[in-house]
């Protein structure tokens, strides 16, 4: 393999497995917040042992994240140089942002919360988890804007007398780009759904198993309450997700036209444009109403997109002439990567295809799977249990999970053959130092260093939902021995 085939597999397989932990980091550190706001104003302690019980997880998933998350960073330097060299004047400003304000406000307030139990007072104690929520959104935000400057890259213009590279014209525009804006909204959504899912598979699978051992236990209507709580969740964050995505489409139809056509593998335009739930198999019209709210709208196909961007290619014009950076870099003749012959403008199109379907259907089945989940409870029933209820169970965080996974791999895909959309290529954003044995030898090492993590991630989740709820949770009093050690209360 080439070196750049292999940067883009490592920063592929890096980037992945971390957004595995993002989702449930964004939303489940909200709904612990909720849960121990529930418990600050009603005294419940049934809500101060849902606190702790999914407190933990979310500390453990929250440590692995950051984790894996620095690593991404490190790669932008390692094995992308030219493309940090020609963006960095725009895409390191809300990664800054994202280092002074958001990981401030978690890695701060989350360490009071953690430790605070028996130091603060309640109120203020539980202000500090929300705070520390609050700094999961703000990081969502700037590095959503991030990402999307790549897809839609605003607020620049090319420095073609200087440093030949983006610079920054409106920091304003960077953060308020529409793709963006639906991006974040779109991803939020998800990533309540996400943990609306965890919390109702882990309650559900408990509440079964501690129906069975002892139905008297204390700890039954506790799991049946957060069962239907996490099902709520997922199904009120599903009706967001849904309209996040459609309005998301749009926007990919109208500044990126060749990535909707290549998730839908369309090859030549067309009115009426079908939606094909498999090759071959296809209900009419959808796709033009997703893409422009019309059904009877035309939806560009791959093999016009490609003459109308030859023959802009040809003609030293800018893909989008509505860009800045792009009508700049073309004047410059910077273009892609300077290029004036023939362009493989087509993104992969099979993976892009299925990653859309795959996204959609693992998140219609999680749906699905709640909507039972609440009929199974409904009046005082409790199921009966078996293999078929723990693998739902075990079933229910996986599904919207690997759907946002399989969601960013149809964003991601579908940006090709561009790293900054009509402007640079992925091709020429690679390090040029770096050789494909290194990166074969890194990628392999990666690899193993994120399966050992994998397993230990695993593991201390399996662990502590087989514990279950804390059994002995008493009301916290503020120590006034400062010098009295700090503890870890979960």
């Amino acid at each position: 393999m080439s070196a750049e085939t292999l940067a883009r597999w490592q920063f592929g397989i890096t980037t992945v497995y971390h957004f595995l932990f993002v989702p449930i980091t964004i939303a489940l550190s909200l709904l612990v917040a909720v849960l121990q706001t529930l418990w600050v104003r009603s005294g419940d302690m049934k809500f101060l042992r849902l606190t702790k019980f999914y407190g933990k997880l979310f500390l453990i998933n929250f440590a692995m994240g950051v984790v894996t998350g620095i690593v991404q960073e490190f790669q932008f330097g390692m094995n992308w140089s030219e493309y940090a060299r020609f963006v960095g004047d725009i895409f390191g400003a809300p990664l800054a942002l994202e280092a002074l304000i958001a990981f401030f406000l978690e890695s701060v307030f989350l360490g009071m919360w953690i430790f605070g139990w028996d130091r603060l007072p309640k109120k203020v104690h539980l202000a500090t988890i929300w705070l520390g929520a609050i700094g999961t959104l703000i990081s969502s935000i700037f590095i959503l804007a991030a990402n999307a400057w790549m897809q839609n890259p605003v607020g620049a213009e090319y420095d073609a007398a200087g440093n030949l590279r983006a610079e920054m014209t409106s920091f304003t525009d960077v953060l308020l780009n529409p793709v963006a804006i639906a991006t974040w909204t779109h991803v939020v959504f998800g990533a309540f759904f996400t943990a609306g899912a965890l919390i109702m598979g882990v309650a559900g699978w408990n509440l079964v198993k501690r129906n069975n051992e002892h139905p008297d236990s204390q700890d039954v209507p506790v799991y049946r309450w957060a069962t239907k709580f996490g099902a709520w969740v997922l199904l009120v964050a599903s009706v967001g997700t849904i309209l996040t995505g459609h309005i998301q489409g749009q926007i990919v139809t109208d500044l990126q036209p060749m990535k909707m056509a290549a998730s839908e593998n369309l090859q030549d335009s067309a009115t009426c444009a079908p939606f094909e739930i498999v090759p071959g198999v296809g209900v009419p019209c959808v796709l033009s109403f997703m893409a422009t709210n019309d059904p009877g709208a035309e939806v560009k196909g791959i093999n016009d997109l490609k003459a109308d961007y030859d023959a802009k290619l040809a003609a030293g014009q800018a893909l989008d002439d509505r860009n800045q950076l792009q009508v700049t870099a073309a004047a410059a003749k910077a273009g892609i990567w300077g290029q004036t012959d023939a362009v493989d403008w087509v993104p992969p199109v099979l993976p892009t295809f299925w990653s859309f379907r795959l996204m959609m259907g693992l998140g219609v089945l999680g749906i699905l799977l709640a909507i039972f989940v609440l009929v199974s409870l409904r009046g005082n029933k409790i199921p009966a249990g078996g293999k078929g209820w723990t693998g739902l169970m075990i079933a229910a965080p996986l599904l919207p999970l690997f759907a946002n996974s399989f969601g960013w791999l149809m964003t991601e895909l579908g940006r090709q053959p561009y790293v900054v959309n009509g402007v640079l290529s992925t091709h020429a954003a690679v390090s040029p130092g770096v050789t494909a044995l290194e990166l074969g030898l890194t990628l392999v090492l990666y690899t193993l260093i994120y399966g050992v993590l994998a397993v230990v991630e695993v593991s201390l989740l399996l662990k502590y939902i087989k514990l279950g709820l804390p059994q002995r949770v008493e009301e916290p009093t503020v120590q006034d021995d400062d010098s009295a050690p700090l503890s870890f209360a979960y």
